[in-house]
């Protein structure tokens, strides 16, 4: 009975606790059925904001384009795949959405994507542990073209769909790399990492805008979805002063010099001196922003690589000794050696101090000597006037131009010896960018531009101008006389025959420019060895009235004991100058002019080739017709293209027979290889003097041509050049 009592009173009370609970639980629910609301949280707008998905809507980046009005910069639509692996997505098992054989699946896309069949298996099976809606490939699975997209549609795998993104692209690969930049995403935004792409991020980017809206759990829009959408406000264009052709012609020539030389790297820019619009800008080692992989050079060395720059400074010397009023030209000095005081080290003359004996200043800056720079820095201007000219021609500060990571010289003017070896380029250091600046001076009258590369920018919708850049006079270091003068001394340098800079004339035009040879500052001494040194030069033309001014160096080329270091640069000058020039239909000034034709080719492919051969002979143009076929299938030019009198042209037809190529240069040798598909093998450098295949012999892809190549030119020639070579010791590497 006492048990039986124990019993109930338990039962009771666990009917009462349990009534409790429950009558709690009724209590929770009722309330939250009548305010809808959990610890002051709104369910209604708990479960829409579960339902609501956001997306980001991308502007679309601007524009870049060059001064011709050519796309160099714009997005293009890619793609990134995604494998549906939650099977429930499946509705109709006949058609199913979901990936139902993810091996089969991974060993098909593993070649199209190419990634390890291994690693897409294991995202699709950890997708599926995990219970996930889908899965991504990392980067095997983004930027995926419309090709690509287009093949893995037609596999038809279940499962499997695309994402639209944009992508930054450049249609012309490794053209005006460093000026132009490129851009990236980063946290799904495209942004600027390096040039233009860096320094106009902001004004490219735009405004991202976004769209919200509900959905079910498997992404479907809801059919009251409350959808809001802000639209995104694109970037704007910037356009460039870079004009498509000049740059292009560079970009040509400094890759047949990359070739043939081999140099540790090449620098070049070509200027309106009268406005300061940079209309091309080149570096080798270069860049394929489309493809970064094994990049050796990010470096835009025009405008971020200070460096002693060797005798080119020679002509702000004589500037500022002319604009002082302190200059005799037909004043005579002792060439060879100087030495202003028993404590500080010699001058001497790049000659290995042996000079040309008693010479005028006039014929000192033609022979480019180091001496006579030093003598009018220490004995007519004085060292601190001479100080004020550097700083008036702005070497102490950075040009401003419109492009990042800009890096300005250092004047090293402490002790004697810097500030006389500073007149010849040695112990100071400038950048190619600070030396064209301050050299529009001189090509523009006395007035000194700011360089620039855009030219606008512009609403991409309207095309209406936001902003456009105007040509900028910084200051006017010099006066008119001074200029005119300094570009007659530099006229000598090319046309007398003292001149150090005689292979850089051009047919037709007059050319004003100093060359120089510098030498290489590394591990607390300067570089020895021959072609250890950057040979440069800064020209300028027509001479009387300069509409081009250009700018190259060639570092450390592959050149042999007798062979000018000179002649990659003078190579790329006058290729792009002369052209250049004519493109921009630029009124000759010499009488050889009228003998220098500029020919534009006729459709070549597909016309009898007899014909073409006679029409091109006619014009001017050396013509190379390979092969006995009635009819041209392929040339070294295209239609359109501008050659000049005296240039190459190959015309390839059925059944080619090996020509006789001597005489013919690298390029010519390299275009015919490209040609007929070719092994090729050049031992030297020059024009061939052998050929391995006899001429006559029939010839068929992946046949050996070895080529043997020697430099034009006498011996007695080379002799001369030698003499101009630098010395060892820092004081004569200086032409």
């Amino acid at each position: 009975m006492k048990k039986n009592k124990r019993t109930h009173f338990i039962s009771s009370l666990m009917i009462v606790l349990f009534s409790g609970i429950f009558l709690l639980i009724a209590g929770r629910f009722l309330y939250i059925q009548a305010t809808g609301e959990i610890d002051n949280v709104s369910l209604k707008n708990w479960a829409e904001e579960k339902r609501t998905t956001s997306y980001t809507l991308d502007a679309q980046r601007g524009k870049i384009y060059g001064r011709n009005g050519m796309a160099l910069a714009y997005d293009r639509p890619a793609y990134r795949i995604q494998a549906i692996v939650r099977e429930s997505f499946t509705t109709n098992p006949e058609e199913p959405k979901h990936v139902t054989n993810p091996e089969k699946t991974a060993e098909k896309l593993a070649p199209l994507l190419d990634a390890e069949k291994s690693y897409l298996l294991e995202r699709m099976k950890k997708g599926i542990e995990q219970d996930r809606f889908q899965v991504e490939f990392g980067s095997a699975g983004k930027e995926i073209s419309q090709q690509t997209k287009e093949k893995i549609q037609a596999l038809e795998l279940p499962g499997i769909r695309f994402k639209e993104e944009a992508i930054r692209y450049y249609p012309n690969g490794n053209f005006a790399a460093h000026i132009i930049g490129y851009a990236r995403k980063q946290d799904e935004t495209i942004t600027g990492m390096a040039g233009i792409e860096r320094e106009m991020n902001k004004k490219l980017s735009g405004e991202n805008g976004h769209i919200s809206y509900e959905r079910d759990q498997y992404g479907t829009k809801l059919l009251d979805p409350n959808e809001v959408i802000k639209k995104p406000e694109d970037g704007n264009d910037i356009h460039l002063t870079i004009d498509q052709k000049i740059q292009t012609l560079l970009e040509d020539v400094m890759t047949q010099v990359e070739d043939e030389y081999n140099p540790e790297g090449i620098a070049a820019a070509v200027m309106n001196p009268k406005t300061g619009e940079v209309l091309a800008m080149s570096n080798r080692p270069s860049f394929n922003p489309n493809d970064l992989k094994d990049v050796e050079n990010w470096n835009n060395n025009v405008v971020s690589s200070p460096f002693e720059p060797g005798s080119t400074m020679k002509m702000f010397t004589w500037a500022a000794a002319i604009e002082e009023g302190v200059y005799n030209g037909n004043e005579w000095f002792q060439s060879g050696t100087y030495k202003v005081s028993d404590r500080v080290r010699q001058v001497r003359d790049h000659n290995y101090g042996k000079g040309w004996g008693s010479i005028t200043f006039d014929e000192g800056f033609a022979r480019s000597s180091n001496v006579a720079a030093a003598r009018l820095v220490w004995e007519k201007i004085g060292t601190e006037k001479y100080l004020n000219y550097l700083k008036a021609f702005d070497f102490d500060e950075k040009t401003g131009i419109d492009l990042p990571r800009e890096r300005k010289g250092k004047l090293v003017y402490n002790y004697p010896r810097d500030k006389i070896t500073t007149a010849f380029g040695q112990a100071s250091t400038v950048t190619p960018i600070q030396q064209m600046k301050a050299a529009t001076a001189i090509a523009n009258d006395g007035k000194m531009m700011k360089p620039y590369v855009i030219s606008k920018i512009s609403d991409p919708d309207t095309g209406n101008v936001i902003r456009e850049k105007t040509p900028e006079v910084v200051s006017k270091p010099i006066s008119q006389d001074t200029s005119d003068h300094v570009l007659n001394l530099l006229g000598t340098v090319v046309s007398s025959e003292h001149g150090t800079g005689k292979e850089y004339k051009l047919d037709d035009y007059s050319v004003a420019g100093k060359t120089g040879t510098a030498q290489i500052y590394e591990n607390g001494g300067y570089l020895t060895g021959y072609g250890n040194y950057i040979y440069s030069f800064l020209g300028m033309a027509p001479k009387e009235d300069p509409k081009l001014m250009m700018y190259v160096s060639v570092q450390q080329p592959d050149i042999e004991v007798g062979e000018s270091g000179s002649a990659p640069v003078a190579f790329i000058f006058k290729n792009v100058m002369q052209k250049s020039l004519h493109y921009l239909d630029i009124d000759p000034d010499k009488e050889a002019a009228s003998q220098v034709q500029s020919i534009e080719l006729p459709k070549l492919k597909g016309k009898n080739a007899s014909q073409i051969q006679q029409t091109l002979a006619k014009k001017g143009l050396t013509v190379s017709l390979i092969g006995s076929g009635d009819t041209i299938t392929a040339a070294s030019a295209e239609h359109g293209d501008q050659l000049l009198e005296g240039d190459r042209i190959i015309l390839l037809t059925s059944e080619p027979i090996m020509p006789d190529i001597t005489g013919w240069s690298k390029r010519d040798v390299l275009q015919l290889a490209g040609l007929l598909n070719l092994k090729l093998e050049m031992m030297g450098s020059g024009y061939v003097t052998k050929q391995s295949i006899v001429k006559g012999t029939p010839l068929k892809e992946n046949d050996y041509l070895g080529v043997e190549l020697e430099p034009p030119g006498s011996t007695e020639k080379q002799q001369e050049e030698n003499e101009q070579t630098p010395t060892e010791n820092g004081n004569g590497a200086e032409q």
